[in-house]
């Protein structure tokens, strides 16, 4: 299990699949209180046959660092992983707080951004009326019981519980400062008028059923970029987790759109 220290914080990825494999590196970025076991699906199929990348987070899953208010500073530590491996060129894709993420590294670095994918993502944060009520209840109610109620509605109904309750535990080991100051991080991120400089060909993936980061903002997202494709699955917002194998099929396909 190889880590890195990286400005404080120690950070566990994986780096799997053939060197000289098909296409440049996937990297995959997971999104808040996740860990990078979200792509488990995904990593399995794609490093058949190229390398894939994926890490937890700083303060998420065996990852260890917090303090960071930025999505920036998540991105600049997505950007030291890859200069350490000497990845120079790749596919970023990334689920919900980590397509923030992809999108600030696009951003910040067009030359390097082969193509992008983004799973359950915005371009600025948008507030259900539930999700309002979840944050000014934060304070009121044990950590425990805001995470699992956080998750719980991430997944669309029928999702199996014993499989909710697993990811709630999960979720719940993340510490509450890095929690609270990332959803800080997520209300400050706002990249609506600078989509248009993205060059790279973009995939938006949503799930129909999402009421964190429901659907209508990504549509208005899509509208903005200049080369995207959209595809929208029967699920809610942990679309690699709840659809998993559409989800790799759906990458699969725009993986190889034009060869």
């Amino acid at each position: 299990m190889p880590q890195l220290e990286v400005d404080g914080a120690t950070l566990t990825y994986d780096d799997e699949g053939p060197r000289d494999g098909e296409g440049v590196p996937l990297v995959f970025v997971h999104g808040w209180t996740a860990n990078r076991h979200r792509w488990d699906h995904q990593t399995a199929h794609f490093s058949e046959r190229r390398r894939v990348v994926r890490l937890d987070l700083r303060g998420h899953g065996e990852s260890t660092g917090a303090g960071v208010r930025r999505i920036d500073d998540l991105a600049a530590d997505v950007l030291a992983l890859l200069d350490h491996l000497k990845i120079e060129r790749f596919v970023i894709v990334g689920h919900s707080m980590g397509g923030m993420i992809a999108q600030t590294v696009a951003l910040s670095h067009p030359e390097r951004v082969e193509r992008m994918v983004l799973v359950n993502s915005i371009g600025k944060m948008a507030y259900s009326r539930g999700r309002a009520l979840l944050m000014a209840a934060s304070t009121l109610v044990p950590f425990k019981l805001f995470v699992a109620a956080n998750i719980q509605r991430a997944f669309a109904p029928g999702y199996p519980r014993e499989e909710v309750r697993e990811y709630i535990r999960a979720s719940a080991g993340t510490p509450r400062e890095v929690v609270m100051t990332l959803y800080g991080a997520m209300r400050a991120f706002d990249v609506s008028d600078r989509i248009g400089a993205i060059q790279a060909p973009t995939l938006l993936v949503h799930g129909y059923h999402d009421v964190q980061l429901p659907i209508a903002p990504m549509l208005r997202l899509a509208t903005a970029y200049p080369d995207a494709e959209v595809r929208v699955l029967d699920a809610g917002h942990e679309l690699p987790v709840e659809k998993p194998a559409e989800v790799t099929a759906v990458l699969d396909r725009f993986l190889t759109r034009g060869d």
